[in-house]
């Protein structure tokens, strides 16, 4: 079953782009990452899954129902972790969870408190004297208390210490082997690369890749570096060739194509030294990029 599909979503502020003709679907009990720089349209896509602006033309669903049309509905089964929180500063965290907490048809209290000891968060400090990382634990517990079919992370570890992102990706991870589904939005690959087992990499509003990871390393480019004396750019000059580079006597570069065409080419030069490995998701979304 598919937990979102969205078809040909486009959304125009003005004249301006946010997104366009963007299609996916997000099955469920995967952890999805969605990849871009800032301003690619990852947090215009989120707003419009949930509904909290409208599309100027296509189509977003959520378990199986029409964002619009369904949308109160719907976000009872959702939790949110928006990539800038904003809260009313004279309250006190608890009673901002509480409050969150009524909002669904459930009790979130013991889940609460359980929560916030997971990510020692006070919760008698009043949101004005919260950090900026602390106020981003307030929206981790309130995005998770309720035990959510569907997290709608955008840009989640931004005001984080390493130690509470390491209990932030446990807990995601948590919450994934009980059922949810995670649709993770980042511009750390790193923390792509870890969590997710498909990803979709966005640019200048438009989805220019949606594939899973270990295919996406696998079949994609190889990173070769090459050292031999004598050679010169031109003896790489065949298809499937890009990004070559030379530094300290060796060409580094990256291939895509029958991996045997380049072992033949090199096979034929006296090698000094020979290394052939993955690209990092990092480096692919790079090539993408340029």
């Amino acid at each position: 079953m598919s937990v979102i599909e969205v078809n040909k979503l486009t959304k125009y502020y003005g004249k301006s782009r946010g997104i366009l003709d963007v299609s996916f679907k997000v099955e469920e009990g995967e952890i999805f990452g969605f990849i871009g720089p800032n301003g690619a349209g990852k947090s215009t896509t989120i707003r419009l899954l949930l509904s909290l602006i409208y599309p100027s033309s296509g189509s977003a669903a959520v378990f199986g129902k029409d964002c619009i049309q369904f949308g109160p509905e719907i976000r009872q089964e959702i939790g949110y972790l928006p990539s800038e929180v904003f809260y009313y500063e004279g309250m006190k965290v608890l009673d901002l969870l509480k409050y969150s907490g009524s909002f669904y048809k459930k009790d979130t209290t013991k889940r609460m408190y359980e929560l916030a000891e997971i990510m020692e968060l006070d919760l008698k400090r009043r949101i004005d004297d919260l950090s900026y990382g602390n106020k981003k634990k307030v929206g981790i517990v309130q995005g998770l208390l309720h035990q959510p079919r569907l997290l709608l992370l955008d840009e989640p570890t931004s005001g984080l210490d390493p130690l509470m992102q390491r209990k932030f990706f446990d807990l995601v991870q948590e919450e994934n082997k009980r059922g949810a589904t995670v649709f993770f939005s980042s511009h750390i690959l790193g923390e792509v690369q870890k969590l997710c087992s498909r990803v979709a990499i966005i640019k200048d509003g438009s989805i220019i890749e949606v594939q899973d990871i270990a295919t996406l390393r696998k079949d994609n480019y190889k990173k070769i570096s090459v050292t031999a004396e004598g050679l010169d750019e031109k003896y790489f000059a065949i298809d499937g060739v890009s990004n070559l580079q030379k530094e300290n006597g060796s060409f580094n570069f990256f291939y895509k194509g029958n991996i045997n065409t380049l072992t033949r080419l090199i096979s034929q030069k006296d090698m000094a030294d020979v290394t052939i490995e993955e690209p990092t998701l990092e480096e692919i979304f790079m090539h993408y990029y340029e």
